[in-house]
């Protein structure tokens, strides 16, 4: 177990194709949810869970993002820049390395909402079941029927002792990743600074029996494209 992270990396460099034409003048982290821009949902439950530092990279719209976070005082934003060279997750983390420090960090995407239930926050609880003597990485998942805004078949398998295996060939997975997860910066020591997934970080940690997951018990909204953000907004709207 250890503390909770208090530095977190952000992906909002994306373009935001799937959620056009709502990013046709804005980046998909400016995008409104219930009068709340994605990406302050995300710094905002970062903060609630301790996260002091946020690096934040940018490409799409990267001057009308960095204007709105200079207007947060919460958690402290540090840019990571790709403005000439949109560079994927996996990418987008290899850039941030020197600026993340050595101890286990929070990796989040901007397009994951939740409502907490009763109990510790579910960013709290991933925090204390992240274990870095055994887990490189560690994944908060749920069950694909208790999601909005995700249509997939399933990306994970969790075994007895927490380690997850992926999908592959099998026609469904039980368990979606919900875009938030505890990642050890030890496994981006030496990689190429050029687009790649994190599904490459992943591959070699899984391989090792280093990557677990921690099921978490709030309705998980995925809010990837028009539709579901008008699903999730009414939702949150009628829970309100």
């Amino acid at each position: 177990m250890i503390p909770t992270p208090t530095t977190a990396m952000v992906m909002a460099a994306g373009l935001g194709t799937r959620m056009r034409p709502l990013t046709n003048d804005r980046c998909k982290a400016l995008v409104e949810l219930d009068d709340k821009a994605l990406i302050d949902w995300t710094l905002d439950t970062l903060l609630q869970a301790g996260v002091e530092t946020a690096v934040v990279n940018v490409h799409h719209f990267a001057d009308r993002l960095e204007a709105h976070l200079a207007g947060r005082t919460a958690p402290r934003i540090v840019i990571s820049d790709e403005r000439e060279h949109l560079l994927e997750t996996g990418g987008g983390l290899a850039k941030a390395a020197p600026m993340l420090g050595e101890a286990p960090i929070f990796v989040a995407n901007i397009d994951s909402v939740w409502r907490e239930t009763d109990g510790p926050s579910e960013l709290s609880k991933l925090a204390q079941a992240f274990d870095p003597e055994r887990m490189d990485v560690l994944l908060l998942i749920t069950p694909v029927e208790n999601t909005l805004g995700f249509d997939g078949p399933g990306d994970f398998f969790l075994e007895a002792d927490g380690q997850l295996t992926r999908r592959n060939d099998q026609p469904a997975a039980p368990y979606a990743y919900t875009g938030v997860q505890i990642l050890h910066p030890r496994v981006l020591k030496g990689l190429t600074v050029e687009p790649f997934s994190t599904n490459l970080i992943w591959n070699t940690a899984l391989k090792a029996g280093r990557v677990h997951g921690c099921v978490m018990d709030a309705f998980w909204m995925h809010v990837g494209d028009p539709e579901a953000r008008e699903a999730a907004e009414n939702r949150l709207r009628s829970l309100a």
